[in-house]
């Protein structure tokens, strides 16, 4: 099987294109993809200067999504004094699987001479995931409890380092997944919140739904993904070609079992009709635009103030980390 673009061995056939691609050529296609979502979400803002630069925090967990994330933007913005990269890693507390990962993120964050900061959950909260997985005062997946804690470490610190914008690594499958998820639970105004907190571009013309700019939100650090046209195969093969430190192995307490079912149906439906993790946030895009305009913005029901006992932004009096560190000390 020959490249179609040089005719050396190819390491790759992407069905849903039908191109066959050596390492090269593949690494090429996912730094021109992540270039073109940088450029179409407008994540570089006009009035970008190098006397006065936009801080951009990667949250970096040493994984393949996120490394790769990294590797490309420094590669497109080291000589762009318009931007500064900053890495940001959270330890959750996980014995023998963080402390991996965070030397490779070291590792590369080294290599690539970016400042790099780590956050611990010990330091944060005084607890530990294996801890908080053996008490388990809710009744809920390890992941739950951990969304919320590394939720609030990324956005709190990000804003302390000065980020205009967080990047996360989430790749195609990741957000084709989430797309299925909220769509399966016809939760229109989680799709609002979704386009709004990090699809919708931050400059548009108006002239269609998905050129609708994302609101802005004051409560939180804006996130962007621009990874998210990007298959987690072809992020996995990227790390493997241009041979990144990637630590490639799955948390020992990941058990999000709803999740894992569309993850299952996803694979199955990618290989059976091509394109369809594509099709589908092609699709969907759009409908969370839609939903954006309905139920986002100003016309939000939700009314963020600060929680009462650690002042981060919440609906409630309380947020949920506070509620959470609550019931762990009850235990």
């Amino acid at each position: 099987m020959e490249c179609d673009k040089c005719g050396d061995d190819a390491v790759l056939h992407a069905a849903y294109s039908g191109l066959h691609l050596c390492g090269d050529h593949l690494c090429r296609a996912v730094e021109k993809r992540v270039r073109r979502r940088i450029r179409d979400d407008g994540l570089v803002p006009d009035d970008a200067t190098p006397e006065d630069p936009e801080t951009w925090v990667i949250g970096l967990s040493g994984g393949k999504d996120s490394v790769v994330l990294t590797e490309i933007l420094t590669d497109v913005f080291e000589q762009d004094p318009r931007i500064e990269l900053v890495a940001l890693s959270i330890h959750e507390g996980i014995e023998g699987y963080r402390d991996e990962s965070l030397d490779a993120c070291r590792e590369l964050t080294d290599d690539l001479d970016i400042h790099h900061e780590v956050v611990s959950y010990e330091s944060e909260y005084d607890v530990r995931m294996d801890e908080v997985v053996e008490d388990d005062p809710e009744g809920m997946a390890a992941c739950a409890y951990c969304g919320v804690f590394r939720r609030d470490a990324l956005s709190r610190y990000a804003e302390e380092l000065g980020a205009d914008k967080l990047l996360t690594g989430h790749n195609l499958d990741d957000e084709a997944e989430t797309a299925l998820m909220n769509f399966l639970e016809g939760d229109v105004s989680q799709m609002a919140k979704h386009f709004d907190a990090s699809l919708g571009p931050f400059e548009g013309d108006g002239d269609g739904p998905t050129d609708r700019p994302r609101e802005e939100q004051d409560h939180h650090v804006p996130r962007a993904k621009p990874l998210r046209d990007v298959p987690e195969k072809e992020i996995a093969l990227y790390a493997r070609f241009r041979d990144l430190p990637a630590h490639i192995t799955e948390c020992p307490h990941a058990e999000e079992a709803y999740r894992g079912e569309i993850q299952e149906l996803m694979l199955d439906l990618e290989q059976n009709h091509p394109g369809t993790r594509h099709s589908i946030m092609a699709g969907y895009e759009k409908l969370a635009a839609l939903a954006a305009q309905t139920y986002g913005g100003d016309d939000a029901e939700t009314d963020f103030g600060e929680c009462e006992n650690c002042g981060a932004p919440t609906a409630r009096d309380r947020c949920r980390k506070c509620n959470l560190l609550d019931a762990l000390e009850a235990v």
